[in-house]
């Protein structure tokens, strides 16, 4: 658990330019109000194939807002998500 709703799976560490740093999970999930909010850490510029394919949805910089899991293709959110841990390990170690 990351705070009170955040279900994450592994953990980064990552430092901006300037100086801020910390620790978050690669991927992870929190059940909102509104919506499912889904997190890919690297964002979605490298998915775009995937995402087309995805169904009915809405991003943020590294949030995937799906109002219902019937809204989407669940094995393209599956594929989505490991796409983004591997490409995450290339660029962070994960723990």
């Amino acid at each position: 658990m990351w705070g009170t709703s955040i279900v994450g799976y592994g953990e980064y560490h990552y430092r901006y330019a300037s100086g801020r740093e910390g620790d978050w999970p690669v991927t992870g999930f929190s059940p909102r109000k509104r919506n499912l909010t889904i997190y890919i850490m690297n964002g979605f510029g490298n998915y775009g194939g995937l995402m087309k394919r995805l169904g009915k949805y809405k991003t943020a910089k590294s949030c995937l807002y799906i109002r219902r899991l019937d809204d989407i293709d669940q094995r393209i959110l599956k594929d989505l998500i490991k796409r983004s841990i591997r490409d995450m390990a290339k660029i962070y170690p994960v723990k």
